[in-house]
């Protein structure tokens, strides 16, 4: 006779398959439009419980709070982060764990990047996903320098595609840099068109970055153009190197306050895709 604990992971894994395949839908065509060439694409069409696909991600891991005073503690568990009905499922967890930096916390997630990997200057980043959605719940598609480790954090800068901080109408796209950063970063909020919600359908968040331009978009639509106009006088726009891409789910921190009873774990994001281009001349 088999366990309650191993019933209770069968029907977990049965439940996690069911809402894949109810919430998955066709992927996207690539862009058709020939100014645009295709040069690095995430499917995430591996089989059932396979892990995220370690030739194009590696995982950022550990409990520091990640600068944000974020709760959680991220790992490279197939329980936080694997490829399920055509998907990369990142799930946050509420549950005591202590991870390999010896720091324990009260919630799990996972953290991918491209570092390492893959970077690019220039050209279209986009993530078609559905997002999670609660109290003290933060998913991200962000991009940060590729020169982090040898100049730091904000001069690197670094480009938030995508950040939801709990509502289900609205997202944030933003720039952080050397004097707008943080509280005084260039950020712009996006209401969602009436009817539609984050956490009930799959979107593409997108930007399109050449030199002295940043355009974010919600699926066709254009949310805000950047370009060095905008920058607090005497700042720098460092948006001129390549950057790598991080996609990630955390639980709590300073901008989107801590779950609470309200909040409802596991929280899920489902990524369809991630796909670069760069432009043709």
């Amino acid at each position: 006779m088999k366990s309650k604990r191993t019933l209770t992971l069968l029907l977990l894994s049965a439940g996690l398959a069911l809402f894949c395949s109810a919430a998955s839908a066709q992927k996207a065509a690539q862009i058709t439009d020939p100014h645009w060439k295709l040069v690095w694409s995430d499917e995430c069409n591996g089989p059932d419980g396979s892990p995220p696909d370690l030739a194009k991600w590696t995982f950022d891991t550990g409990g520091s709070g990640w600068g944000n005073k974020e709760l959680e503690s991220y790992t490279s568990r197939l329980e936080n982060a694997q490829q399920r009905g055509g998907n990369l499922v990142i799930t946050a967890r509420k549950e005591n764990y202590i991870g390999l930096d010896g720091i324990e916390r009260p919630y799990t997630s996972a953290r991918l990047t491209t570092k390492g990997q893959f970077t690019q200057a220039y050209g279209r980043f986009e993530a078609r996903m559905q997002l999670p959605l609660g109290r003290g719940i933060w998913p991200a598609f962000w991009m940060m320098g590729d020169d982090i480790d040898a100049v730091r954090w904000p001069a690197a800068g670094e480009i938030d595609v995508m950040e939801n901080i709990g509502e289900a109408g609205r997202i944030y796209s933003t720039l952080h840099g050397p004097g707008y950063s943080g509280a005084k970063a260039i950020s712009a909020p996006y209401d969602l068109p009436a009817g539609e919600a984050v956490n009930a359908g799959f979107h593409v968040y997108a930007v399109e970055w050449s030199p002295e331009r940043i355009r974010f978009y919600f699926d066709d639509r254009l949310i805000v153009e950047r370009t060095p106009n905008d920058l607090p006088q005497g700042t720098k726009w460092v948006y001129d190197h390549p950057f790598f891409m991080i996609l990630n789910v955390a639980v709590g921190g300073a901008w989107p306050g801590n779950p609470d009873e309200s909040t409802v774990f596991p929280q899920r994001m489902l990524v369809d895709y991630v796909r670069v281009y760069t432009r043709r001349p």
